[in-house]
């Protein structure tokens, strides 16, 4: 366990259970959050590599535009 994390424990013992249940429950989601993701992009990354060669042969085809942030 690193310092930060240790640090943080020990600062949430100091709180009660129901604010120690809340950071816990906030930590948990924020691990399975990750998780799926990790999840979907590895089982997304073919379709995600056909999309980029798809714009890129567009944009080689001249037919992409040049983003221009003061006209969004």
């Amino acid at each position: 366990m690193t310092k930060l994390f240790e640090q943080a424990v020990a600062q949430a013992r100091q709180l009660s259970e129901s604010e120690q249940d809340a950071i816990a429950r906030l930590v948990l989601d924020e691990i399975e959050s990750e998780r799926r993701w990790g999840r979907l992009l590895a089982e997304s990354s073919e379709k995600l590599s056909k999309l980029a060669e798809t714009a890129w042969a567009e944009h080689e085809a001249g037919l992409s535009e040049e983003l221009d942030p003061d006209k969004l």
